[in-house]
């Protein structure tokens, strides 16, 4: 029998956990304010001043005559959510270039934990509503994604004390998600494409490629740009978010031998990260998560349309299944080990925090059944309540190991020679 040699959550080097700290700290500061936003929303579009909130929403602005003139609701999905793409763009060419996704025995278990997570819900949402009456097929990808800002808020809550393995985890896992997400949305929800401005977004596209490749960081050349390929992808029917991951594929990851500072992807994540989960993703929460109870048909209407119950059951035991069941499909075919005094449960409580979906939720929730539609009110209440009970039980198990937790990070933090580097990666760098 072959030696278990490596561990699945196997530690990082020291750089790369510091930068894996600093991006969770920033998306755990967004989770707050997204769900801040969501919260609001809730309690604004059930309140006596619901019709305010509604036609706050359906403000329009934008020019007619490039068809730009879209409602706030629309700008918030369509425009400020091509941000959170372009970061998740970058970050995902940084795993792939730099990151544990350049290795093929690193990367096979996030990505294989992605597939399943996202396989597993598309599965149980399709049978619910293919054998039920009232079914609706088209939204059988809401609970396939995982919202990493509002788990990692949660996570903050709960379980502040998880080991750098885990969170980098299901950092990594959430970026394949989001990577899996955007390839749903252009190829099962483009309702008509039109081919002349998609062809007229490859203009801009290129010259944004070539500058960056030249490491040119001038803002006032390389913005128009993008927003010329972002106005060019949402004329040709694809959803505009795509543009934003094309753009943020094409900035380099690696910075020139002879080049001083971090490299160009780096340094715009530095940029708009705190853009993307301090403003983006809470002002589109905040138009999007407004669903009214009453006017979506009562509650009890609502809980029983196999929409809702196929979106909780996909949240919640679906992302647990999935993401449980590929990690355990990974480790049995590679014979490595979990790592050093982690479980199953630790996988479970991961698992379960899978099973937040929000702000990509709520979005193929609004492609799939139109925004505002009775089905699309139904999918939000769906998509809330099981994100809520997935939040609630991943802080049962998480909550169970929290002392093991706390024994594990005391260890990792440890820094006997105060020089900086915990001692631990010190030990690795010298082994």
């Amino acid at each position: 029998m072959p030696p278990r040699s490596r561990h699945l959550f196997g530690r990082r080097s020291w750089p790369e956990a510091r930068r894996i700290a600093e991006i969770l700290r920033a998306e755990t500061v967004g989770g707050a304010l997204l769900l801040g936003a969501a919260v609001l929303a809730l309690l604004w579009a059930n309140s006596p001043w619901s019709e305010a909130y509604r036609a706050l929403g359906e403000v329009t602005v934008g020019p007619h005559a490039l068809h730009l003139d879209l409602t706030l609701a629309q700008w918030a999905a369509d425009g400020l959510l091509a941000i959170f793409f372009f970061v998740a763009g970058l970050e995902l060419k940084r795993e792939f270039v730099a990151g544990d996704l350049r290795d093929p025995r690193r990367a096979v278990m996030p990505i294989a934990a992605a597939a399943g997570g996202m396989a597993v819900p598309a599965i149980i949402y399709t049978v619910i509503n293919a054998t039920a009456d009232g079914g609706a097929l088209a939204g059988w990808a809401v609970p396939t994604a995982t919202d990493i800002a509002f788990a990692l808020a949660v996570l903050a809550v709960v379980g502040s004390h998880l080991p750098a393995a885990l969170r980098t985890f299901l950092l990594t896992l959430a970026v394949v998600d989001d990577l899996l997400a955007i390839v749903i949305i252009a190829v099962f929800y483009t309702s008509s494409l039109q081919l002349l401005p998609l062809a007229a977004a490859l203009i801009p596209l290129a010259v944004f490629g070539v500058l960056v490749q030249r490491r040119v960081r001038s803002w006032w050349l390389l913005l128009p740009l993008a927003v010329a390929v972002w106005a060019l992808v949402h004329a040709s029917g694809i959803h505009a978010t795509v543009a934003g991951v094309l753009l943020g594929f094409l900035v380099p990851v690696v910075r020139r031998a002879d080049g001083p500072g971090p490299g160009l992807a780096e340094h715009f994540e530095h940029r708009w990260r705190p853009i993307s989960a301090g403003v983006a993703v809470p002002v589109f929460a905040f138009f999007a998560a407004g669903v009214s109870v009453a006017g979506a048909g009562g509650l009890g209407a609502t809980m029983s349309d196999p929409v809702t119950i196929g979106i909780i059951a996909g949240l919640v035991a679906g992302k647990a299944v999935g993401v449980l069941a590929a990690t355990w499909l990974v480790q049995r075919f590679t014979r490595s080990s979990l790592g050093d005094q982690l479980g199953w449960w630790d996988v479970l409580g991961l698992s379960l925090l899978a099973g937040i979906g929000f702000t990509v939720s709520l979005l193929i929730g609004e492609l799939a059944f139109g925004a505002g539609s009775e089905k699309d009110e139904h999918a939000r209440i769906g998509i809330l309540a099981g994100s809520f009970a997935s939040a609630v039980l991943a802080t049962v198990v998480l909550r169970m190991r929290n002392r093991h937790y706390r024994r594990l990070h005391e260890i990792e933090e440890r820094d006997a020679d105060a020089d900086g580097v915990p001692d631990v990666y010190q030990g690795e760098a010298r082994s």
